[in-house]
């Protein structure tokens, strides 16, 4: 039934439920995994661009790939997960690779990181449930 399935991780107890249902999912259906990890880098914009935000630009994204390498750790029968780093916001980056990879399905975790960045950022998942032209799971 799914040949692609597409799992956003931002490193959140609620992402890494949905990447285990990623996984139990890929595994039955034979379906190719795609993780994918945003770094969310809009606040820097209007910021000079010197070393100190070249810096933070660089450990924004290694926490994005360790992000994607926890993500590896989950995957115990070796399934084929394809890892792909984005700059941009994390729901229009999400839904643009959903259509260039031709996503059969999106699992996403129902929030990502809380608090201060939550509010900032909104609802990732609202905003891919709302706007997917594919299925999306939630996870809670």
């Amino acid at each position: 039934m799914y040949k692609k399935i597409l799992v956003p991780t931002d490193g959140s107890e609620f992402a890494k439920k949905a990447q285990k249902h990623a996984l139990f999912l890929a595994e039955i259906s034979g379906a190719e995994i795609i993780a994918i990890s945003v770094t969310e880098n809009n606040f820097v914009n209007g910021l000079p661009l010197d070393d100190e935000v070249y810096q933070l630009n660089q450990i924004l994204k290694e926490r994005s790939e360790e992000n994607l390498k926890e993500f590896d750790k989950l995957n115990e029968n070796d399934l084929k997960i394809t890892h792909i780093v984005r700059e941009g916001s994390p729901a229009k980056v999400i839904l643009e690779v959903a259509k260039e990879e031709n996503i059969d399905l999106i699992v996403i975790g129902s929030s990502g990181k809380s608090g201060f960045d939550r509010f900032i950022m909104g609802s990732v998942a609202d905003k891919v449930v709302n706007s997917a032209k594919c299925a999306v799971l939630v996870i809670h």
